[in-house]
């Protein structure tokens, strides 16, 4: 298994830019594949007020090869001032499956 697989979380504000995401990274090949999960109640610190926001969360299965254009095609995408993009590395999974993520990415 490659030791570079990734899930990355990222929010949304609503269906309309979580499918224009999702969409587009599995398309250009930077994501195998996206989950989207609705109602998402997150909380957090912005501009020293505390908020709360209904979102939508991705779960985007990628590489740390193909990153930096994950990243910035989702900073393009996003409307967030600061959007939530951070990876967590896939430590082992399921072989066939591991094996169809990574024949599924650009750079893999």
């Amino acid at each position: 298994m490659s030791a570079d697989l990734q899930i990355v979380l990222c929010t949304t504000p609503d269906r309309e830019t979580a499918e224009l995401i999702a969409n587009t990274l599995v398309a250009e090949q930077l994501a195998a594949c996206v989950n989207i999960l609705p109602g998402v109640t997150s909380v957090y610190r912005w501009k020293n007020t505390v908020e709360h926001s209904k979102e939508l969360l991705l779960i985007i299965k990628t590489s740390g090869s193909v990153w930096p254009m994950l990243e910035a095609q989702i900073q393009a995408l996003h409307p967030y001032e600061l959007p939530e993009i951070i990876a967590v590395p896939i430590r082992t999974g399921e072989a066939e499956y591991i094996q169809w993520l990574e024949n599924s990415l650009t750079s893999s």
